[in-house]
């Protein structure tokens, strides 16, 4: 069960930051109107906000470099939290970004995962 939610945390990331990086707007499908995003302390609810928000980011192009991918079930029957630590690197600054990143996903009917709640937090100093 711990390799599975592993994995499973694992390939959602790659996939994620994958979408991110080429087409953010394609992100819209992980998201559901019960969805939550924490972003830099602005709270948004519902898949349209968190993907215009996503999409009205004030850079087109970026790199997710991923350092850390740390996977546990959740309380909820499937669920899974994950909690990612990287850099951004966006083409017009020198140095990346760090950040980080929590995402609790949900399974849905049909075998694949939603992300019910995301926090992302840029990591200074």
């Amino acid at each position: 069960m711990e390799e599975q939610v592993e994995l499973v945390g694992r390939a959602f990331v790659e996939h994620y930051y994958h979408l991110f990086d080429t087409d953010r707007s394609s992100l819209a499908s992980l998201y559901h109107q019960s969805s939550m995003l924490t972003f830099e302390g602005q709270k948004l609810q519902g898949g349209d906000n968190i993907c215009s928000k996503i999409n009205q980011l004030p850079f087109d192009k970026c790199h997710h470099l991923i350092s850390t991918i740390d996977s546990q079930p959740s309380s909820f029957a499937g669920g899974i939290v994950v909690f990612v630590s990287g850099s951004l690197r966006l083409a017009e600054e020198d140095h990346p970004l760090r950040f980080s990143q929590m995402f609790h996903l949900i399974p849905t009917p049909q075998g694949s995962f939603y992300v019910q709640n995301d926090i992302f937090r840029l990591n200074y100093g």
